[in-house]
């Protein structure tokens, strides 16, 4: 099957049968038609159709080495600087879709999953079945173009111990039985966004293991489809309440839902098995086989264009109520423009010093993702905090559609409109801000870029230990010698 169209999509969703706990409901399909689902599913389904656009086909899709078809270019392996371009192009193209809104889509797993594949040798020392199992499900994802999601941590139960010692280690999933066809997973982990209109769960390395006896249960990585028996995902409150696009316009569209994953004894076939009881591999799944740098390399190229977004919008509220002249508003947009080009310079330097690694795939370098990585956690806080602030009292008078349209519609005219604005147009271009810096939704994006790597602090710790400053030491230790000398 080539590259699926959003038809293709949505009819693969109508068959499956993934089990959903949602505000005291237990879905068993029908989740295209949910009301807590629809609209994100619907804004996906557009994805897929992008990939047939006469605009961005030639940008989103390649021809599959196996089949001759147009598959997804994120599956691409990018052997030259102009497949990472066209990557990076196709990883643009989602992100704008959605300005950035969208976390997971299919092109962050597609990332990964390409890596993982071209490492095959590396999970074969443990097993040469591994390596031809990650083969060949890369080559299945890519051919049914499948939407993969991935859950990766244990439960916060107890932060004082280790996941794997939660409850006396009855909490997080681990290996609890093998047979002659696979392993039996039983806990939970924590948090698969997207799960409950996925086509496969991709059950990854949790937290660095230390490597005991005991952390075997625990090291393993597979992939099973999403209505796996057994398998069941409790999904939090939506935050899109079904309300028209104008009064949620963000909300209404880009809505994914997060959940915590159950594995109630849950059968994996040793063909969907990439690693298992081997803490060492499992610690360097990702850095040992690239994929944490082809998935980053996405993740920075959305963020780029969620950026863009966030820059557009606060130039038309700046210009809708004439306050761009004013010199502590100016600050506050300097800062979004230099948070852009910082972006784009990562990026630039990320592909401009690629390199192949033993696979032989061009790998983009890994230095400046990592500093993109650890930065924009932090950054995007200050972009709701600088809406908030220059839309001000504004952002509270955001009627809905119901009022612009309704008895009201004089008064809003009247009162409401702006420097450059109608009535109409202001509370419509204000309900956008509001989306973007007040609504639950815009609350769930903050926490969200704040920990989409892990634990900042932690992330932070692991920079610094990574991260060669011998050299600069040296540097300074010469100069200091040199000083000494001067005085003798």
């Amino acid at each position: 099957m080539p590259a699926r169209t959003g038809k293709e999509f949505l009819e693969r969703l109508s068959n499956s049968r993934a089990t959903v706990h949602i505000q005291g409901e237990t879905l068993k399909g029908g989740i295209q038609d949910h009301p807590a689902f629809r609209n994100v599913v619907q804004t996906y389904a557009e994805l897929y159709d992008l990939q047939h656009s006469d605009a961005h086909k030639d940008v989103l899709t390649y021809t599959s080495p196996t089949t001759g078809e147009p598959v997804g270019t994120s599956f691409l392996t990018p052997k030259t600087p102009e497949d990472l371009v066209k990557r990076r192009n196709a990883f643009k193209v989602w992100a704008d879709h959605s300005n950035g809104m969208l976390g997971r889509t299919g092109d962050y797993m597609n990332s990964s999953l390409m890596a993982l594949a071209s490492a095959a040798d590396w999970f074969a020392q443990a097993n040469p079945a591994f390596g031809e199992n990650i083969r060949r499900y890369y080559e299945q994802v890519r051919e049914q173009d499948l939407l993969c999601t991935h859950t990766l941590i244990p439960p916060q139960v107890n932060r004082s111990v280790a996941g794997t010692q939660q409850a006396g280690g009855k909490l997080a999933a681990r290996i609890v039985k093998e047979d002659d066809n696979g392993v039996v997973i039983r806990g939970a982990r924590m948090l698969a966004t997207i799960a409950p209109f996925a086509d496969e769960m991709l059950v990854f390395p949790s937290t660095v293991l230390r490597g005991t006896p005991e952390d075997k249960p625990y090291s393993y990585a597979f992939a099973i489809p999403n209505d796996t028996p057994g398998l069941r995902y409790i999904a939090r409150e939506p935050l899109d309440y079904d309300r028209p696009r104008h009064d949620h316009p963000l909300a209404s569209r880009f809505e994914e839902s997060d959940c915590v994953v159950v594995f109630d004894d849950v059968h994996v076939p040793f063909e969907r098995c990439f690693a298992l009881g081997d803490a060492e591999l499992c610690n360097g799944f990702y850095s040992q086989t690239n994929s944490v740098n082809h998935m980053t390399h996405q993740v920075v190229t959305r963020t780029t264009a969620k950026t863009e977004y966030v820059l557009g919008l606060v130039s038309l509220l700046t210009e809708a109520i004439g306050i761009e002249q004013f010199g502590h508003v100016q600050e506050d947009v300097a800062e979004i423009i230099t948070t852009l080009e910082t972006l784009r310079a990562f990026l630039r330097a990320a592909e401009a010093d690629a390199e192949l690694n033993e696979y032989g795939v061009l790998t983009p370098a890994w230095a400046p993702l990592n500093a993109a990585r650890n930065l924009y956690p932090k950054l995007y806080q200050r972009f709701p905090a600088i809406l908030r602030k220059l839309g001000a009292s504004g952002l509270m008078a955001t009627p809905t559609e119901l009022d612009v349209n309704g008895p009201a519609a004089a008064d809003i005219e009247a009162y409401l409109q702006s420097a450059t604005l109608t009535g109409a147009e202001r509370v419509k271009l204000f309900r956008l801000v509001w989306d973007t810096c007040i609504s639950a939704f815009s609350s769930r994006q903050a926490l969200y870029e704040y920990y989409f790597f892990g634990d900042p602090v932690r992330m932070a710790g692991a920079y610094v230990k990574s991260y060669d400053r011998e050299p600069y030491k040296a540097k300074v230790q010469a100069f200091l010698d040199q000083h000494s000398l001067e005085r003798s």
